[in-house]
């Protein structure tokens, strides 16, 4: 077992409304080895975070109904926790650099879970 320094394990806040792709999208990222916080919305996703200071990465689909899409919470988030890494996804649309707050990255749906994986390993600095 390691030590209890380095036995947390980084937190991906992941939201998405459509259930059973948060499902699967949580265990990959559980499989990961990260721990998983779960949000159908960008208003449940503001909660969380105000509530939840151990949230290392943003995980967010583009198109989601509610007060804002993906975008728009990435943005809300870079402006409200710089820390936080950004990861969005989306099977409709491609999402360039320049649509992203600094630093974030965009994965096309749909995404396997060796990429998934990665890019979060890649954010979270493993």
């Amino acid at each position: 077992m390691s030590s209890a320094y380095g036995a947390r394990r980084p937190v991906v806040l992941i939201v998405e409304d459509d259930l059973l792709i948060r499902i699967h999208a949580a265990q990959i990222i559980e499989e990961a080895e990260f721990d998983v916080v779960e949000a159908s919305n960008a208003d449940e996703a503001i909660a969380i975070l105000e509530a939840r200071p151990d949230i290392g990465v943003l995980f967010t689909d583009i198109q989601m109904p509610g007060s804002m899409d993906g975008l728009k919470l990435a943005a809300a988030v870079k402006g409200r926790w710089p820390p936080i890494k950004i990861l969005t996804t989306s099977g409709l649309v491609t999402v360039g650099p320049d649509e992203l707050p600094e630093g974030g990255r965009f994965l096309p749906k749909p995404y396997s879970p060796t990429q998934l994986a990665a890019t979060l390993r890649e954010l979270a600095g493993q």
